[in-house]
């Protein structure tokens, strides 16, 4: 998908989107749940990026836990910023939030952020070039020792064990079995629409552009979470 469709299939998922993957949310709330120690140095006044914002999950569970932190929420779905403005006020947290609807290079100034969120993203770049670019755009976004972390969808496809692991992963995510016809499908899904790279891969894309070597400190199913503080 380009970008374009992308950010037309969330749009039209947006209303739906938290009730859609409600089934994941054990995930979500593991990756925040660490996501909170990634963070516990940060400054008490500390300004967030983040990137992919959705519904603003992230958000939410931080601004609960840190009451002076701000955060900019960016999204290219206008629709998901809309949802995740709404989570805001609804929390009374909005008083705390910027919102960006966009790609990152639409983001005005310059201003440096003490650390960025990016879940379930960088994925969508099938260019390796365009996704180490999107991270050199993220670190050129932080402060000098600013910490990014990031998650995504990661598997050796080549290995021996993809084809068990995919199979485990779908059915864990629609909680029934698949036939075969439904398996190749999600598999020719994943190979068109998303990068699945080796973790190790993913992790040197973000060491390239200037990050110290990054920490995976999570990992359920296919969805590996890693952070990185800038160089």
């Amino acid at each position: 998908m380009d970008q374009h469709e992308l950010d037309a299939l969330f749009d039209q998922q947006a209303a739906g989107y938290d009730a859609q993957w409600a089934r994941m949310a054990p995930i979500r709330d593991s990756l925040l749940f660490l996501l909170e120690t990634v963070f516990a140095d940060l400054p008490e006044d500390a300004r967030l990026l983040c990137i992919g914002a959705g519904t603003g999950a992230e958000i939410a569970y931080l601004a609960q836990r840190f009451p002076h932190w701000r955060f900019l929420a960016l999204d290219p779905s206008a629709q998901m910023i809309a949802a995740c403005r709404a989570r805001a006020e609804r929390d009374s947290f909005a008083d705390r939030c910027e919102f960006h609807a966009g790609v990152l290079e639409t983001l005005p100034g310059r201003d440096a952020f003490d650390a960025a969120t990016c879940f379930l993203v960088s994925q969508f770049f099938l260019d390796p070039a365009a996704r180490t670019a999107f991270f050199a755009q993220i670190a050129q976004r932080l402060r000098p020792s600013g910490t990014l972390a990031w998650a995504d969808l990661a598997w050796d496809i080549s290995a021996p064990d993809y084809p068990a692991m995919l199979r485990l992963w779908m059915r864990a995510m629609s909680g029934t079995g698949l036939d075969a016809d439904a398996l190749e499908r999600m598999r020719a899904a994943y190979a068109r629409d998303v990068a699945v790279l080796p973790p190790d891969r993913v992790a040197e894309l973000v060491r390239d552009v200037g990050f110290d070597a990054p920490l995976r400190f999570h990992q359920a199913g296919m969805i590996h979470g890693w952070c990185a503080r800038r160089g």
